[in-house]
């Protein structure tokens, strides 16, 4: 089923003048810009959506794009959208050109959730040395086409590659943020990395169940890690059971994170709003 992409401009909502079967294929497409990700619950409801406008606003004034949003009339295309489109809960992308950015680029697709097994079994991943992005903290067009090449040399059964800096310091995933659980603390890179919108909840829910540290951990202390996991907008907590093939802790989900997934769709649960 292709995914639906239209223009918001001063006329209102209008097709775009190129069509794909989904997301991904359609983001090459797309012009140079910013751009934000995420998915809606029970069809029109969504989470954070004005934290993931301030950071589409902050993501545009760091690569100098005057941007000034309607946060209502863009609420109002997108539930259009939505409604229109039938599928129920959807996966929609915002993104702002570089040349017209007063037009706004609206893509949708139906959401599917993740297989059961990756939550309960753990996905597994690896690292691309000196990987670290340019311009971390913005979101750009740019590195969702860029990373595609690290996505392609992926080996069959992983589901993630790891960033590290010049140091060998694991930074972020290919569109998630990273977490680590070494001796008893959960560490997250504090800097070199896009702020996460789901990173936001993980901060606030994590000091519940265990300490906090905004510091990258080592791609040397991957035997010594307890537990990990990445977070995402459209995902929630996926746990990591293994890392450049060494198991993490004893290779399976580890209590920690069952109980920071918890404490997360919780959260979600009580902080959902309409469109």
């Amino acid at each position: 089923m292709p995914c639906h992409v239209n223009l918001l401009t001063e006329q209102g909502l209008e097709p775009a003048p190129w069509s794909g079967g989904s997301l991904a294929e359609t983001a090459p497409l797309e012009p140079e810009g910013v751009y934000t990700i995420t998915n809606t619950y029970n069809t029109t409801r969504v989470l954070k959506f004005d934290a993931h406008l301030d950071r589409l606003e902050d993501s545009a004034a760091r690569a100098g794009i005057p941007l000034r949003l309607d946060r209502p009339r863009l609420r109002a295309a997108l539930r259009q959208m939505i409604l229109d489109a039938g599928w129920g809960d959807v996966r929609f992308r915002i993104t702002v050109g570089r040349q017209q950015p007063d037009v706004l680029i609206l893509s949708i697709e139906p959401f599917h959730p993740l297989p059961t097994h990756l939550l309960t079994e753990g996905a597994r991943a690896i690292t691309a040395p000196n990987s670290a992005r340019p311009n971390p903290e913005t979101k750009s067009t740019d590195w969702a086409v860029q990373r595609r090449r690290l996505q392609d040399a992926m080996p069959p059964g992983i589901y993630d590659t790891f960033l590290l800096d010049a140091d060998g310091y694991l930074l972020e995933g290919l569109a998630s943020n990273f977490y680590a659980i070494v001796d008893g603390t959960l560490r997250t890179a504090g800097s070199g990395v896009l702020k996460g919108i789901s990173q936001q909840i993980v901060l606030e829910v994590a000091p519940q169940v265990l300490p906090v540290k905004l510091e990258a951990v080592h791609v040397s202390q991957i035997p010594q890690m307890q537990e990990a996991f990445l977070s995402s907008s459209s995902r929630g907590i996926v746990p990591v059971v293994e890392i450049d093939g060494v198991a993490i802790g004893d290779g399976r989900v580890g209590e920690k994170t069952k109980a920071l997934r918890r404490a997360y769709q919780a959260w979600v649960e009580t902080h959902l709003e309409e469109l």
